[in-house]
């Protein structure tokens, strides 16, 4: 029996041309499909700036080393991949995670308030499942105790704001960062994308994701030659090839037309199951238009008669592959031997966490693929 997984890649004539022509290109890496790529990718969103990098944890990983930000605290939410905090840890700040909002699945703006300390630096909001969290709140707390803001944005490509703009505009935050893993709504392979409105920030992005060297002629200190170059600042290498970037340019143009097929299937999926009483729909985004990653569907398990792994079972058995989204990254060994965090601590990811499920969602989803999730999701019970 053919699985249908949870999220995959669509790939066309169209990417594999693309890739090809990127192939047989005189430059393979740091080349001109990457700087078209970043061209394309903040004007899609409305930023004055793109920064194609090798992973979205590489663009968390920058974008908090960008922002210079010292010792002290940083706010996220349980419910996301762990990368969100590790990259926290990696540029010397402490985690601290707020509760999310039971309406979004987002982080609370409430909650923030009460974690907010005078070691507070900066805020991660995860836009979970594509639905972007309220940033209009955040910014606002942001604001008030002048600390900083990165969007975690790999699940909202496409996505919009309850003002109307997209994510990514820097209307709300410092620097946003996307995902281009091929279950995400486009893809590179692996790979992210920084956007910002900041000039500073975007040169500080150029030099740290290529070891902190630049060649640039206006910055350098020194100029005995066309071979020099110097490393300014301690960088990494978190570049994106241009094998990945063409892919990435063709991918972004057919963006739309995947968010469509996306929404089509949230919107027969909801029809399919209202009323179920044992199954709560994901938040509705009324008519903003959301670039979902994810269908989060949360059951009650103990209704059903099944634990979460049976019925997982009994999908995978009938050709549905799901999966969870997230293990709250409170739960997690490392931080809880090294972050002392009490899962208990957070009610209403707990809650969300105890029956999350998320359904097959991915534009290259046949009607027929739709039908079979459904008939065998209203089947369970």
């Amino acid at each position: 029996m053919t699985q249908i997984p949870y999220g995959r890649q669509w790939i066309d004539a169209e990417d594999e041309a693309a890739v090809l022509a990127a192939l047989h290109a005189p430059m393979l890496t740091q080349g001109p499909a990457t700087a078209a790529f970043e061209r394309e990718i903040a004007d899609y969103v409305g930023a004055r700036h793109g920064v194609a990098v090798s992973s979205a944890t590489a663009g968390l990983h920058l974008s908090m080393m960008a922002l210079e930000l010292g010792s002290g605290e940083a706010i996220t939410s349980p419910i996301t991949f762990v990368a969100t905090s590790n990259a926290m840890v990696h540029v010397g700040l402490t985690p601290v995670f707020a509760d999310i909002d039971p309406a979004t699945l987002t982080l609370s703006p409430s909650a923030v308030a009460e974690a907010i300390t005078p070691e507070t630096r900066l805020l991660a909001p995860v836009h979970f499942a594509g639905l972007p969290a309220d940033m209009a709140g955040l910014r606002a707390l942001a604001d008030d105790h002048d600390l900083k803001i990165v969007e975690d944005a790999a699940h909202a490509i496409g996505s919009d704001y309850a003002d109307g703009g997209r994510v990514g505009n820097g209307a709300h935050a410092e620097l946003t960062v996307f995902s281009f893993h091929p279950v995400k709504t486009m893809t590179t392979g692996e790979g992210g994308a920084i956007t910002t409105n900041d000039p500073e920030l975007y040169e500080r992005l150029l030099r740290l994701r290529s070891h902190g060297i630049t060649r640039d002629p206006a910055r350098l200190s020194d100029q005995p030659g066309p071979w020099w170059y110097e490393q300014q600042t301690m960088g990494l290498n978190y570049r994106m090839t241009d094998i990945q970037a063409a892919l990435g340019s063709s991918q972004l143009r057919k963006l739309d037309r995947f968010i469509d097929r996306r929404l089509a299937i949230v919107a027969e999926y909801r029809r399919a199951f209202a009323g179920l009483d044992w199954l709560t729909l994901p938040p509705d985004a009324g008519d903003r238009r959301i670039g979902w990653h994810l269908f989060t569907a949360r059951l009650d398990f103990e209704a059903l008669g099944q634990t979460r792994a049976q019925v997982m079972a009994t999908l995978a058995a009938q050709g549905v592959g799901s999966q969870v989204h997230y293990i709250p990254v409170t739960r997690q060994p490392w931080y809880r031997t090294h972050r002392a965090t009490d899962p208990a601590t957070f009610p209403q990811a707990e809650a969300y966490y105890a029956q999350a499920l998320s359904l097959p969602l991915y534009a290259a989803m046949t009607d027929d693929d739709v039908a079979q999730v459904i008939a065998t999701v209203r089947g369970l019970a």
